[in-house]
């Protein structure tokens, strides 16, 4: 019987189709007095992007219950990660650094593999 499934699993995974889009899903935390600046630094960064090739979306998610381990995500939506990293090198030219103790950033590219 497991002879059959590991097959048929490996054909899953070889069959499934991928795209080049890729998801930026960024988790971070921010100390409550620092939060409006995060926020506006965030708004900026955004507004930037936005104007790059390759830009698709972004949305920006605070958790609603207080004890989950990343207060902010930010999920953006890209139509390579050559558009996503040629944008942040852009940004970086641009914008000033968001330099604030205690706010940690967890950014990493993702691609769908699954629908």
């Amino acid at each position: 019987m497991l002879s059959k499934v590991i097959p048929a699993l490996l054909f899953a995974f070889a069959a499934a189709p991928t795209s080049a889009e890729v998801t930026l899903i960024n988790p971070f935390h921010v100390p409550e007095s620092h939060e409006q600046a995060v926020l506006d630094h965030w708004e900026q960064a955004r507004d930037f992007l936005v104007t790059q090739p390759g830009y698709i979306s972004t949305s920006l998610h605070r958790s609603i219950q207080p004890n989950s381990q990343f207060h902010y995500i930010n999920i953006a939506k890209w139509e390579s990660d050559n558009h996503f990293k040629s944008a942040i090198a852009a940004m970086n030219k641009t914008l000033p650094p968001l330099n604030i103790p205690g706010v940690e950033f967890y950014p990493a590219l993702y691609e769908v593999i699954r629908n």
